[in-house]
């Protein structure tokens, strides 16, 4: 279980005040890093290098063939394409084409055969199932064996049921509480030398086994000599050292895979990734950073009642040991537990729902990793944030360009949607977006007039595909961490409400928050203009203010 992490106040630091952020960051990710790091590893490098090349190689395997369909059903549009086109080019271009069309077939049965093969049959049948299963709990098993860098990203790939199939999902989703602690023995050694006394002299009452293990650390309930009850985490031994080695293996391969097999990052910006997530992985090792992150969440959550963030003690916290106050509550999607305690599920999923927009649309600071684990209801209702180690923060201008994708949602403004999927940067650098402009406008066109109980997944997962394998669509590595956060809410919201919309729970919420910033934004604008203080970009756009009073007067009319 992800473990509850709280807001570090110093002793004379009030709840209003929010603690400095530190500005230093980890060293970015280089070339001349991971040759340092990698030097003098010897065999032992190459050999960590091969297990980690053999896990990621075989999941990538197991996943590629399980999703070949899709794949597969492009590629013979692509060839039937080819071959139509050929047919008015003259003879060589017929022959080329018909040559193509039999290497398309060869490859393809060759895959299916393999595909076959190793799941040991037919698409759809129990055998394939279970191979399904078997292949989901190897994975696991693999990831915990190469340690906290792979539990990590297996924990991050458990909230993609977008990407992966069911049982690996399930699989994955118990890296969350399920994590093989370190010696106790170990723990309390590390407590004494980070906090440089004595462990009973610290913890008068201290339990002898952790009650979570993460995949940074784990977790023991305590008891400080003035009787507060706490949870005290301590991180893993040499974490730095083997999280550092990981990460070059990655980069190295990373290298290699672009080189040799350039298509392989044609939708997904990887090397980008690598770089945001050793970024943040160096920075969640940090707890007294973990522990300004959660007073700056509290800080921006000061007058919402309903939002609890536990109390950090630092005379008892250090870079590598939290202390935290110790808070029990029910998981957010233990729905039994919530009714049990009176508590309606469907507003508190609302109320995350809500959290969420505005730490993306109004604060540009937001917990990236809500999973199950990092979020409690209290017996009094209080939903709990725990784990302020992995956060993200978005600069103004892309916050504002979120806004804008907003805007045109609500408007079903298609053609405004697809320049936002330019803006937001979707698009491979280098490409004339017209190109896709009509591709991305009909997608939006067909799928944003339906509700969700009309969307065929199935089709869309097909048409998504299609358009991914064709046109030069990619992830902004920027985007890692508001789309991992948005796909965990969503599956929560889905457990946790059958009728869930995250579009049209979002909507009223977002329609508030988008008000109140674009007000103040036209605020100051017009204060600039009456004092003179205005640059010369600073015109008033009044199409965008007669949109937002428009949603103003709509809203105040829902409201009624």
């Amino acid at each position: 279980m992800a473990i509850n992490q709280q807001l570090i106040l110093r002793p004379k630091q009030t709840l209003d005040a929010p603690a400095k952020v530190s500005e230093s960051q980890p060293k970015p990710l280089s070339e001349e890093m991971v040759d340092e790091l990698l030097e003098g590893r010897g065999f032992r490098g190459w050999l960590r290098a091969v297990r980690v090349a053999r896990v990621l190689g075989l999941f990538s395997l197991y996943l590629f063939l399980d999703t070949y369909d899709v794949r597969a059903d492009f590629n013979k549009r692509l060839v039937t394409r080819f071959r139509e086109m050929a047919r008015e080019r003259g003879r060589r271009a017929r022959f080329n084409a018909w040559i193509k069309a039999g290497v398309f077939s060869a490859v393809d049965r060759f895959i299916r055969i393999l595909r076959f093969a190793i799941f040991r049959g037919a698409e759809g049948s129990a055998r394939k199932q279970a191979r399904l299963e078997k292949q989901a709990a190897w994975l696991r098993e693999s990831l915990i064996d190469l340690g906290p860098t792979f539990i990590k990203i297996g924990q991050a790939l458990g909230t993609r049921a977008d990407l992966l199939p069911l049982e690996y999902v399930k699989q994955l989703a118990t890296l969350q509480d399920n994590v093989p602690a370190f010696s106790t023995a170990e723990a309390f050694a590390r407590i004494e030398a980070e906090l440089g006394r004595p462990l009973h002299e610290l913890y008068p009452e201290i339990d002898s086994e952790p009650i979570a293990a993460a995949s940074l650390g784990q977790v023991y309930r305590a008891r400080l000599r003035t009787g507060e009850e706490v949870a005290v985490k301590v991180q893993r031994p040499e974490l730095e050292s083997i999280i550092s080695f990981d990460v070059a293996i990655l980069f190295r391969l990373v290298k290699l895979t672009n080189r040799f097999f350039p298509r392989a990052n044609e939708n997904a910006d990887w090397e980008g990734m690598l770089r945001e997530f050793h970024t943040t992985i160096f920075e969640e090792m940090d707890y007294v950073k973990e522990g300004r992150n959660a007073d700056r969440f509290r800080y921006n959550f000061r007058t919402w009642r309903a939002v609890r963030v536990p109390k950090i003690f630092w005379s008892h916290t250090s870079t590598r040991v939290l202390t935290l106050e110790f808070i029990r509550g029910t998981k957010v999607v233990d729905i039994a537990g919530l009714k049990a305690n009176r508590i309606s599920p469907v507003k508190v999923n609302r109320l995350l729902i809500r959290t969420y927009l505005k730490q993306l649309l109004e604060d540009g600071f937001f917990h990236a990793d809500p999973h199950p684990g990092n979020l409690l209801v209290m017996d009094s209702g209080h939903l709990a944030f725990f784990d302020f180690g992995m956060v993200g923060r978005i600069n103004p201008k892309l916050q504002t360009q979120m806004i804008d994708a907003f805007f045109h949602v609500v408007s079903r403004d298609v053609h405004g949607l697809g320049q936002d999927i330019i803006n937001l940067n979707f698009l491979k650098p280098g490409v004339d977006p017209e190109t896709v402009r009509p591709v991305v406008e009909g997608l939006f066109k067909h799928y944003l007039n339906l509700k969700l109980g009309e969307v065929n997944f199935k089709e869309l997962t097909y048409d998504l595909a299609e358009v991914m394998y064709e046109y030069p669509f990619r992830l902004p590595s920027n985007f890692t961490y508001i789309m991992r956060a948005l796909m965990t809410l969503e599956g929560i919201g889905v457990v946790t409400d059958p009728e869930f919309s995250f579009f049209e729970t979002a909507k009223p919420f977002a329609k508030e928050f988008m008000l109140r910033r674009e007000g103040r934004i036209f605020r100051q604008l017009i204060f600039d203009k009456l004092t003179g203080r205005e640059n010369g970009d600073s015109r008033i756009a009044w199409s965008r203010v007669w949109k937002l009073t428009k949603m103003a007067a709509q809203l105040y009319l829902e409201k009624r």
